[in-house]
């Protein structure tokens, strides 16, 4: 395990604002998109405060949980779990499908690798 501080910081400063958006956005671009955007440099940020992963791998395994997200998504996952009443489980994982959230983990990811290599960079 490795540990660091400039990564940890930037994922809890994102949780925060993934919070206050879950709580309080209820538009078509914050939430959605701007939401997923960050949700996939946080999970990049939290994988490289706390694992020996190089920038690459966090950027592309984030994209991957997202991509798995949506997927359950597309099957109903919370549904077929019974799981859809728990508020923030299905806060978390999202219920409905929506191929463009595809496009905004992939940007979260290529910000997150720019971000990493070029102001966080250890």
């Amino acid at each position: 395990m490795v540990w660091r501080p400039g990564h940890a910081a930037v994922a809890a400063l994102l949780l925060a604002i993934e919070v206050a958006i879950a709580l309080y956005a209820r538009d078509r671009f914050i939430r959605p998109y701007l939401g997923d955007v960050l949700a996939v440099i946080l999970v990049h940020c939290g994988l490289r405060a706390v694992l020996p992963i190089r920038p690459l791998p966090a950027a592309a395994t984030a994209f991957g949980i997202g991509a798995l997200i949506e997927l359950g998504q597309a099957i109903h996952i919370l549904d077929l779990l019974g799981i859809r009443t728990i508020r923030i489980v299905a806060v978390v994982l999202g219920g409905s499908f929506e191929w463009l959230d595809f496009l905004a983990y992939a940007a979260g990811a290529g910000i997150a690798l720019a971000v990493d290599r070029r102001v966080l960079h250890n």
